[in-house]
């Protein structure tokens, strides 16, 4: 049986993704395979340990290839709310690139409330959409990607 320590990877959703540059450089430092997936070709820094996954256009396509191969370990990063969801189904850690982190507990209220706020745009009685990217959220996704990787380190993974 094999006894070396599962190694942590970070899977991200990378299309809208707004933290890609802090995301490498953090995986930089605790030398963490990183995994970016798109619909179509993204360029990456040229890393052995960055892995470009270029996906079909089909619906889905990107978050179908993250949710098949996650599982405790691994790190997702992602603001799709139904990814999140199956990841951690998975056993996955998954951050928003705002800093939130989803859980069990707070997974339930967010497909709610996602699923709510598309009801009201089709009624159109909610418009506009999240509000702007802030240098107070890439603090907070930093903190918390770290906190995720000293989390599963401690609990035996390696990178």
């Amino acid at each position: 049986m094999d006894e070396s320590p599962k190694t942590i990877a970070i899977y991200v959703d990378a299309d809208a993704c707004p933290v890609k540059p802090e995301i490498y450089r953090v995986a930089e430092r605790h030398r963490l395979k990183v995994f970016v997936v798109a619909n179509s070709f993204m360029q990456v820094p040229r890393e052995p340990w960055i892995e470009r996954v270029i996906v079909s256009d089909g619906f889905d396509a990107a978050d179908n290839w993250i949710a098949e191969r996650v599982s405790r370990g691994a790190i997702v990063i992602t603001a799709d709310i139904p990814l999140a969801d199956r990841c951690l189904k998975a056993g996955a850690d998954v951050i928003g690139p705002t800093g939130k982190p989803f859980t069990e507990a707070s997974i339930g209220m967010a497909l709610a409330t996602r699923d709510m706020m598309e009801d009201l745009r089709a009624m159109g009685a909610a418009s506009g959409g999240p509000k702007p990217f802030s240098p107070k959220d890439r603090s907070a996704f930093l903190q918390a990607l770290d906190l995720a990787i000293q989390r599963l380190k401690r609990a035996g993974f390696a990178a």
